[in-house]
């Protein structure tokens, strides 16, 4: 991190150039168009299991690029369980950076859900997906907006991919994110539009963040049997200790025996008794048992989010060795599943490329933004080309509060913020500065 602070020592500070200036009239000039769009985005319901609706918001995107010269095109994911993703292109001179700009078109609100409209107090507007991802949408269109205007468009080549399905990924993970990774190879650095962190800054002030490493996300599940019988015999040579002491003594040397700096990992979900049943989605479990019957059957299922592969590795390995420790009279088995998201660690590259965006910053008028604690935020489909790009950077998109849950809502003067700041990175990208 000292290596970082360093190489984000502050830029010097120039004025905007005259394209630059044009750029930031024109985000200010379309507010209301833009907040139009993101009216409309969030008024269509787009749940990650609502193929139909992510579709319809995949066309009103589609519009968008069109009108700014990009060749789209629909990937049906049918195959995967999930809507289809949008892939956008625009053809520059390839003299610069190739860009991948990420986003998504699905939410985690889905027909049924009770909160489906936008609606607007003051600087805050509010609906599902507001901010989480159709608020992301919106700073990107107006930040390629904005470069059209100022003629900066022209000369850059940019791939855009908007998933379908990023708040519940589609199965096998290899097939749903298929396009995503091969515009990756593409493409030299990432820009991924999901929402901007603001914290606390030295004095307690509000303070942007830039997300250049994100953490992993994978489950597990544990599955314990253990001989049943009357619960007079719990302990004994005969009995045994029962599935559900098993489950959780190996919880619990979870907790005590895994920790360590950037690793995090949950149980969701936990049951135990004479039966246990998940359903189809494992997010639910039925079931039975009595006080007086020793239970023979205990599950739970969990995620496991670290900062890297060896991270990972290391961590797997433990829980192994925990829950090969079998209790008399029982037998474990942890089982990982492999369609997750796998983890970002920083690279030299993508250091650079927020140095790039706090120069931005400087000639805005900005602070700085400092590196993030990947702790604090989940993870994100940029980890996914993370490998294969030289950087990228997450957290282009607006800033909020209460994602994911009912009163979501999006900071509107963030998207202007937002805005400027893509348009003149993107633009010097596309022009080679450094």
């Amino acid at each position: 991190m000292l290596a970082v602070s360093i190489a984000l020592a502050a830029p010097a500070v120039a004025a905007p150039s005259p394209a630059e200036k044009v750029m930031l009239a024109r985000v200010d000039a379309e507010q209301g168009r833009t907040l139009s769009l993101l009216e409309r985005l969030v008024n269509q319901n787009s749940g990650s299991l609502n193929r139909a609706g992510v579709e319809a918001v995949g066309r009103m995107m589609r519009a968008e690029f069109e009108a700014l010269g990009f060749a789209v095109e629909w990937i049906d994911m049918t195959a995967a369980g999930r809507g289809g993703h949008l892939v956008a292109r625009h053809k520059g001179n390839g003299r610069a950076s190739k860009m991948l700009l990420i986003g998504h078109l699905d939410t985690v609100f889905e027909p049924d859900s009770p909160f489906q409209k936008w609606t607007r107090d003051g600087n805050w507007g509010a609906g599902p997906g507001a901010a989480d991802d159709k608020g992301g949408l919106v700073v990107m269109v107006a930040a390629l907006r904005a470069m059209k205007a100022a003629g900066s468009l022209k000369d850059a080549d940019i791939e855009v991919v908007l998933t379908g399905d990023e708040e519940d990924s589609g199965n096998p993970i290899e097939l749903a994110r298929r396009d995503l990774i091969a515009a990756g190879k593409r493409a030299d650095v990432a820009l991924d539009f999901e929402g901007l962190i603001v914290g606390a800054g030295p004095n307690n002030e509000p303070k942007d963040w830039g997300s250049i490493a994100r953490r992993s996300s994978g489950s597990w599940t544990v599955t314990v049997e253990a001989q049943g019988g009357h619960s007079s015999g719990i302990f004994s040579a005969q009995a045994g200790n029962g599935a559900i002491y098993e489950l959780a003594r190996i919880i619990d040397s979870f907790r005590r025996d895994l920790r360590e700096e950037k690793l995090t990992f949950n149980v969701g979900l936990i049951g135990g008794g004479d039966s246990v049943t998940l359903d189809e989605g494992r997010i639910r479990a039925s079931v039975t048992g009595k006080t007086n019957i020793i239970a023979s059957r205990a599950v739970a299922r969990g995620d496991l989010r670290a900062i890297d592969q060896a991270q990972i590795d290391r961590t797997r390995a433990k829980m192994r060795a925990v829950v090969a420790r079998a209790l008399p009279g029982t037998k474990a088995n942890i089982a990982f599943d492999e369609d997750g998201y796998p983890p970002m660690a920083v690279k030299p590259g993508s250091v650079a490329l927020l140095a790039k965006l706090n120069a931005v910053n400087a000639d805005l008028g900005l602070p700085a933004m400092e590196p993030l604690d990947p702790v604090k935020r989940g993870a994100a489909d940029i980890s996914f080309v993370a490998p294969d790009v030289d950087g990228g950077i997450n957290g282009l998109g607006p800033a909020s509060r209460g994602d994911h849950s009912p009163g979501e809502a999006v900071d509107i003067a963030s998207i202007w913020r937002q805005a400027k700041r893509a348009a003149l990175l993107m633009s010097r990208l596309a022009a080679g500065r450094r």
